[in-house]
């Protein structure tokens, strides 16, 4: 009993030693992020940052995994239909009136830090 109880704890300790989260980003980084494919990065400008750049605007910033991470565990699927119906107080569509389903999924794997499809 003793025994189990000390591999728990050290179990414990040891995870509570992994990397911590990266910190939200500031307003200012949160500004100069943008998408690599420059389709991505145009549709983003006029679209996304607008909301998601601002912390004002009560919208997850991009980049801030403690934001994203409930968020990214519902599924893209899920993310991508709250982006094109609308949900709570995204707009439907995400302001954005020519993106197609596929600059959406690239849209939110940026916004939400997933850039990689493996990930």
């Amino acid at each position: 009993m003793i025994r189990t109880a000390l591999v728990l704890v050290a179990g414990l300790i040891l995870a509570a030693c992994g990397p911590a989260p990266m910190p939200a980003p500031t307003p200012e980084q949160a500004a100069l992020f943008k998408p690599a494919d420059a389709r991505l990065a145009g549709l983003y400008e006029t679209s996304c940052k607008a909301c998601h750049a601002i912390p004002e605007s009560g919208a997850p910033m991009v980049h801030d995994a403690a934001a994203w991470a409930p968020r990214w565990k519902q599924g893209l699927p899920v993310l991508v239909d709250h982006t094109i119906q609308g949900f709570n107080a995204m707009p439907a569509g995400g302001q954005c009136a020519t993106c197609t389903p596929g600059d959406f999924e690239g849209l939110i794997r940026f916004v939400a830090g997933h850039e990689d499809p493996a990930t």
